[in-house]
């Protein structure tokens, strides 16, 4: 018993026999053997039993640093610790740390004289939080008040042109989307005055075409400046980073940061799963990618038809062509941002009526919206017992949706304590337990880790073919929707004043279509397959244009 009346596990004394995890009911305990070499490593950890941090990486000028692992493995901890927000304890948790201790420890090594200028207060840093959706509840006033608070440099009307903000800068902050927000999120950041700049997640929220100009603008950045970047969306990360430190390790339990390699051997590595040097498996399977899109032969019986729908708002207006969904068919939507994507979701969730048009047969529909914000006070397990209670006790619902999403451990945790991502993944698992003919989904790649990416799309599209069932998939992560898509609907437009769909497409037919119209174009990895990004007017983008081919190979 601890000093606090509570059950502790004593380190010393533990032999990893594995009784107490299996004796203890709520799957509350972990019992994790880690290698000795690891331990003259150890930067940080939270109390006794609690998270530990591993190693750090050194922000170097002229070059983007890139952090790429799952969620709850220390990426924000290290963060944290490089910004000056937390002092690093070294493992002694009982004690206030001292920046005295942090410096003997990392005399002699290349991190040593960073670390001396954050101590001393030498460096100023400049942080772009993770979650951009709270900046409202921060800050009130107008986007151009604020970033002119934050112009240090003068660099307002640049940047605002960078990423185009004029649409909005004039807009209070609490009428913004999640993709205003972040660009402003962006904006502050590269305007204030800082030695060393971070960058958590910059790509949430924003279509493909804006996190390029987001990509651009932090790369121009790191040409000065030390510049460190957590990022999820690999086709980005692969294009804005420079040299990349992998992280592995235990969620919520220890992060053990790997030495940095070029950004494209540090992907390749991240998808096989297995770090040679280091003799560490992080995955058990390999995640590959089709260089042609799928063939699909199958005589789909329709399940829900739409005339040309159109939607007049009072400063924005919506028109589609007629198109239908097929029994066992997944749609992904893609599309820049405020041309109608959600909008069109809604009307067919009939959450919205079109000012013209009808969608056909009635179908039953479990819609997951964009923004998650739960108001119910109670842990997961209530919150599926109230709304989905015969599905939740159901065999299938437990093993292929709860534990394939990794929201079993959380069925006992507070809703309103969760993190972003945990709570996407809960509510992609209510979405598709709820019994319905077609599931619309919108953006659940938001606040997931590249790793959970993979894992929601292959559940996705393993829950619509065992059950024979529909879904529209709205998403701007390229690889997320080449998993999970067997077709594509287009949006494009003039964002925010009018907007227009087309389809669904077969996969090719849409890829070119969508990409063509944001200009880019994508070849494929040697190694792995995987989509990589052109770079604009090179050779290779050249002779792809010219042959139609932005995607997939002939």
């Amino acid at each position: 018993m601890g000093d606090d009346g509570k059950v502790i596990i004593s380190e010393e004394l533990c032999v990893g026999c594995g009784i107490c995890i299996h004796k203890c009911p709520f799957d509350a305990i972990r019992i994790i053997g880690l290698p000795e070499e690891l331990e003259g490593d150890l930067v940080h950890q939270y109390g006794e039993n609690g998270f530990r941090l591993y190693r750090l990486p050194r922000p170097r000028s002229g070059m983007v640093v890139g952090l790429l692992g799952p969620n709850g493995i220390g990426k924000t901890t290290v963060l944290s610790i490089l910004s000056g927000e937390i002092i690093p304890n070294l493992g002694v948790y009982d004690e206030e740390p001292s920046w005295e201790a942090v410096l003997d420890h990392f005399s002699g090594t290349e991190i040593y004289e960073y670390m001396e200028k954050v101590s001393s207060g030498e460096w100023k840093p400049s942080v772009k939080p993770q979650y951009v959706d709270k900046l409202s509840k921060v800050y009130k006033g107008k986007v151009s008040s604020l970033l002119k608070k934050v112009d240090h440099q003068n660099n307002l009307s640049e940047v605002k042109q960078q990423l185009e903000l004029s649409s909005f800068i004039d807009k209070d902050i609490s009428k913004l989307s999640g993709g205003e927000l972040q660009r402003v999120a962006i904006a502050a950041t590269i305007l204030k005055e800082a030695d060393v700049y971070f960058f958590d997640e910059p790509s949430s929220y924003l279509d493909i075409y804006q996190r390029l100009q987001v990509a651009k603008s932090v790369q121009k950045l790191a040409e000065e400046k030390p510049t460190v970047v957590v990022e999820h969306d690999l086709a980005v990360f692969d294009f804005l980073a420079t040299n990349v430190h992998l992280m592995y390790g235990s969620e919520g339990a220890y992060g053990v940061l790997s030495h940095p390699r070029p950004v494209r051997t540090a992907i390749n590595v991240y998808l096989r799963g297995f770090l040679r040097e280091e003799n560490v498996r992080f995955r058990e399977t390999e995640i590959r990618f089709e260089s042609h899109p799928p063939r699909k032969e199958w005589s789909k019986a329709t399940l829900l038809q739409f005339e040309p729908l159109k939607k007049r708002f009072k400063s924005f207006i919506l028109n589609t062509g007629e198109g239908s969904v097929g029994v066992g068919e997944v749609v992904g939507v893609v599309g820049p941002n405020a041309t109608g994507k959600t909008t069109f979701v809604k009307m067919l969730a009939g959450e919205i009526k079109p000012t013209a048009g009808t969608v056909g047969a009635e179908v039953t529909v479990s819609y997951k919206p964009q923004y998650l914000e739960s108001k119910f006070k109670g842990t997961v397990r209530e919150l599926y017992m109230t709304e989905i209670m015969e599905e939740f006790e159901s065999n299938y619902f437990q093993s292929e949706i709860l534990k394939s999403l990794g929201v079993s451990p959380h069925l006992d945790r507070e809703l309103l304590g969760l993190s972003g991502g945990e709570l996407q993944r809960v509510a992609m698992a209510l979405c598709l337990g709820r019994k319905a003919d077609l599931y619309l989904i919108d953006e659940p790649s938001a606040y997931l880790d590249s790793n959970q990416r993979m894992q929601t799309a292959k559940t996705i599209r393993r829950s619509m073919e065992k059950r024979g069932l529909s879904g529209l998939i709205v998403d701007h992560d390229v690889y997320f929707l080449d998993l999970v898509s067997d077709s594509l609907m287009v949006f494009g437009g003039e964002p925010g004043v009018k907007g227009f769909g087309e389809g669904p497409f077969e996969m090719r037919e849409g890829m070119n279509r969508f990409l063509k119209m944001v200009e880019i174009t994508f070849r494929r990895d040697n190694d792995t397959n995987r989509p990589r990004i052109n770079k604009s007017g090179s050779a290779l983008d050249r002779e792809q244009k010219a042959k139609g081919e932005y995607y997939y190979s002939a």
